[in-house]
């Protein structure tokens, strides 16, 4: 007894992997370096600006660039780069293949031969044409074919804050387009795709709208009504799938009858997708349907669980808003990361490259920011993710661990943030960085798989994907366990790999009770997004239909469904961690109290119900035996 620690819940605070947090702040320095560096080489101005294929920044005075004709000018006057062919596009490189000017002003009517160019030139005093060459010499010189761009120019319009001429009418871009989706093989499809998009777009925005209300109304459920909402959700999926699998086949048969009619692309796209989608659904409903029925004896156990979860969300209501809150915050950080991206992508010295124009790159040394930068890009979003987790544990343990719930905190939320910034911050960056070694392998071991598909053999392709998925398993293993380190953080102020300890016990202690409370969980939050994807599309498809005879919808559908699966995910996913931290909590309560005086449970009453059910249930069903009744101690 003298080698266990006592766990003291919210008695004691202290700083917690302290060395972690100052290896963390020194990373993000180097972080700030590399955006400083980048700024000061002049990869902002060039960024910003823009340049041309000379070296010459657009809108200031330039520094000659030794042995490249056409650097050094002063382009004061000239603001916008313009590129003399802007639909010839390197696949490979994902780049406009092009020699690119400084004008003073971007064609903003179509440009059909070079007495155009040359009348634009002179009225309007923006030259088109190679720097060398004179606008009254455009339509005389021989070599203007090419050192003027290939016409007919398109009407082109400056993109705002980036200075560059873009053209309005972005069908040249289609062949980049139809390369990066490599499965349309007609450009046709891809065309009507798009078209059936900007045709539903009204549709698509109601729709997604409408996922993110059902999202509320059923946090609103979960909160209020949680002793029937098993049961709900059980007969509105049941009902919702065989109704979508009917309604798609019946669309299918009529819409066969009508295609018999009618013989055209759109009405042949819309046959096969809608054969598809009633293929797919039939399935879906058949799997189902047989996990619950295999689960039907343990979907009551949820019922108790779900309702002192919901007691939590009535004294805790702003955990509903922490997904808006870390998306805020990681929006922020990508969008920082993309534009330092862009900064180190014209970051370095002028290079002469093999056509005679100018490069930016990096020598030495400098050329590995780029994998800095990209280390940067998971640490940080695992560790925003991290505070997430841990403002979450914080918060319930606070709530879970409070005998007297009229004592919370005025913000719960607030008063979990501040004990995770004064003393915390450590633990979640080491977890995070534990993350962060996982995914990097993971992500090599990918890139590698992409480079050498088709080209490795059968062998080496299976040691890849087995690679991959073990390092995916570790991953989400070690996320698991995170989260419940982080929680026991919470509860003792002990260090990250103290914590993860404890909870690796505790959880090993109650893996029959894991298995059964988290399967059975997680699989009812999951038939709730399931309701809501399969609610939105059905209003989809009744929406939709109504566009069939014109428009392609099997795009707009997709994304409508994406859409409502994300924002389902992004509510229901703080209830689970909430389910979660309950749980590890109970079982440290039922571990180290009894309920007698001075070692009183904290736990709701209705929990300690559920556990009684749970444990007649397996006992009943001949899966706990002794290892359940060892788990629970006499109250």
């Amino acid at each position: 007894k003298s080698s266990k620690r006592e766990w003291k819940p919210l008695e004691d605070h202290s700083c917690t992997d302290v060395p972690w947090l100052l290896l963390f702040i020194l990373f993000c320095v180097g972080m700030g370096f590399i955006c400083g560096f980048s700024i000061a080489t002049g990869a902002a101005a060039r960024l910003l600006s823009g340049y041309d294929s000379y070296g010459n920044i657009c809108g200031q005075k330039n520094v000659k660039v030794e042995g490249i004709v056409n650097s050094g000018l002063d382009l004061t006057h000239k603001k916008y780069v313009f590129f003399l062919d802007p639909c010839n596009i390197d696949l490979v490189h994902q780049k406009i293949k092009s020699l690119a000017l400084c004008v003073s002003a971007c064609p903003r009517k179509e440009l059909k031969n070079l007495a155009d160019i040359q009348k634009f030139a002179e009225t309007n005093g923006s030259t088109l044409c190679s720097y060398e060459l004179q606008p009254s010499e455009y339509t005389t010189d021989p070599a203007a074919a090419k050192l003027c761009p290939k016409y007919p120019v398109p009407e082109s319009a400056p993109i705002p804050f980036f200075h560059r001429c873009a053209p309005v009418n972005i069908s040249c871009y289609a062949k980049f387009a139809e390369a990066l989706i490599t499965f349309v093989s007609d450009s046709s499809v891809l065309h009507r795709l798009i078209s059936g998009v900007m045709t539903s777009k009204e549709i698509i925005m109601g729709l997604c709208l409408l996922s993110l209300v059902l999202s509320m109304i059923l946090m609103v459920i979960i909160r209020y009504i949680s002793r029937v909402l098993v049961w709900i959700l059980t007969v509105l999926v049941i009902l919702g799938s065989l109704g979508g699998t009917g309604v798609l086949w019946w669309l299918y048969a009529k819409e066969r009858i009508s295609a018999s009619a009618v013989e055209t692309q759109i009405a042949k796209d819309n046959l096969q997708a809608l054969l598809i989608y009633a293929i797919a659904a039939t399935v879906f409903t058949v799997i189902l349907f047989l996990i619950m029925l295999i689960m039907r004896k343990r979907v009551a156990l949820t019922i108790a669980l779900f309702h002192v979860a919901g007691k939590v969300f009535i004294h805790l209501p702003l955990l509903v808003f922490q997904p808006f809150w870390t998306f805020f915050v990681l929006i922020l950080f990508w969008t920082y990361w993309i534009t330092v991206l862009l900064f180190l992508g014209t970051t370095g010295s002028p290079v002469p490259n093999e056509e005679g124009f100018v490069e930016f790159r990096m020598v030495g040394p400098l050329k590995y920011m780029w994998w800095y930068h990209v280390v940067g890009l998971i640490w940080i979003s695992e560790f925003i993710l991290a505070c997430q987790q841990m403002t979450v544990a914080g918060a319930v343990v606070t709530y879970y661990f409070t005998r007297e719930k009229r004592n919370l905190p005025f913000t719960p939320i607030l008063a979990s943030i501040n004990r995770l910034v004064c003393y915390h911050l450590g633990t979640v960056a080491k977890g995070s960085f534990i993350i962060t070694l996982v995914k990097i392998p993971r992500m090599i071991l990918m890139y590698i798989h992409t480079q050498l598909k088709g080209k490795e053999n059968a062998c080496a392709r299976c040691m890849l994907k087995a690679c991959i998925c073990c390092l995916w398993c570790l991953e989400k293993c070690l996320t698991y366990l995170n989260q419940n380190a982080y929680t026991a953080t919470a509860i003792n102020s002990t260090n990250f790999c103290t914590s993860a300890k404890d909870a690796f016990v505790i959880l090993v202690e109650n893996a029959l009770r894991v298995a059964a409370i988290n399967t059975v969980g997680d699989f009812m939050l999951f038939l709730g997004k399931v309701l809501i994807v399969c609610s939105t599309g059905l209003a989809g498809i009744m929406l939709l239909n109504y566009q069939r005879d014109y428009t392609s919808w099997v795009l707009p559908l997709i994304i409508v469904c994406l859409f409502a699966f994300l924002v389902a995910h992004c509510f229901l996913s703080i209830y689970e961690m909430v389910v979660d931290v309950l749980f590890l909590c109970f079982a440290i309560d039922t571990k180290y109290n009894d309920g007698s005086p001075g070692r009183e449970f904290y736990m709701d009453k209705v929990l300690m119900e559920f556990v009684e059910n749970s444990r007649k249930s397996m006992k009943e069903a001949g899966r706990g035996g002794g290892a359940e009744g060892r788990e629970l101690k006499p109250m």
